[in-house]
């Protein structure tokens, strides 16, 4: 590995700080910030320095790294007073590990770039499980030479990692994934619910089916959790609504018509008025053996 970077990681939440902690494993220097100091402790303890801000926590940092909510979170911690690109050194690097829109990804590049600071929107895919064994899928925006220089940490993080192109290309990219993510949902919980109402055992028809043409990442990993009643959040149903909210308005802008991602997005504010929206995405199986 170069010499220790001093790194800024903002959000240190069930994904932040699996990630931060393997920066910091990997001998860089942390400085953080999270709304609920408590998820940052395992970190301090092992060495980071408390921030008080995230413009705070930014302004000594060689990169900053934030994995955020959602975009309001982003906008308010990067072009808020005393936030990120105000409080940053010109030279540094700006990194946006959040699932947000592309066009504030663009925003928040141009802002950077009037500082003298790069920037790259670099959203991820592999969830609690991914960011725990650093083997997240990182999907890139931004220049190439930003790029080149962000890969040694991306590397310590994730295993599939690719620029996309420009500012808000990342971020275009996550969207693809989860519209994607959203859709296949629905094809798994549809199809077990289906053999629960034949009378037959669900567990053996996710044995049965999950290794064939209709697996996925989500039949492996999420379908047994919500068989077994298990609806602890690896990503939380409210930040797949958000996710969906995003790709569905900038496939309006795009004048692209995506029905199945429209059926998801009703189906889950179904979830979410249940009061479940603080559960794992696999609370849609719950929905359906509840109707």
């Amino acid at each position: 590995m170069s010499a220790p970077l001093s790194i800024a990681f903002i959000g240190t939440g069930v994904m932040g700080r699996s990630m931060a902690g393997h920066l910091q494993k990997a001998g860089h220097r942390l400085h953080v910030y999270n709304r609920t100091k408590e998820k940052a402790a395992a970190l301090i303890e092992a060495g980071a320095q408390w921030h008080e801000s995230a413009g705070a926590a930014a302004a000594p940092a060689d990169v900053v790294i934030t994995m955020l909510g959602f975009p309001s979170d982003v906008e308010a911690s990067y072009l808020g007073a005393g936030g990120i690109v105000e409080r940053a050194k010109p030279g540094t690097l700006l990194i946006d590990m959040t699932t947000s829109s592309p066009a504030l990804a663009r925003k928040i590049a141009e802002a950077a770039a009037a500082r003298g600071q790069s920037s790259l929107d670099a959203p991820v895919s592999g969830g609690d499980l991914g960011a725990k064994e650093a083997r997240l899928v990182i999907m890139v925006g931004g220049d190439a030479t930003a790029f080149a220089g962000a890969k040694p940490l991306f590397e310590i993080m994730g295993k599939n990692i690719a620029l996309h192109g420009g500012p808000g290309a990342g971020q275009c990219c996550k969207m693809a994934n989860q519209i994607a993510v959203a859709v296949g949902m629905v094809a798994w919980c549809e199809a077990l619910a289906y053999a629960k109402k034949a009378g037959l055992d669900p567990t053996a028809v996710h044995g049965s089916i999950s290794g064939g043409a209709a697996g996925s990442w989500a039949l492996t990993n999420l379908a047994p959790r919500a068989l077994g009643e298990n609806y602890a959040p690896g990503f939380y149903v409210k930040h797949i609504l958000k996710d969906m909210r995003i790709a569905l308005e900038s496939a309006e802008e795009l004048k692209l018509d995506l029905p199945g991602l429209a059926t998801a997005k009703k189906l889950y504010d179904q979830v979410a008025t249940r009061g479940w929206e603080d559960c794992g995405t696999q609370a849609l199986y719950r929905l359906y053996t509840s109707l």
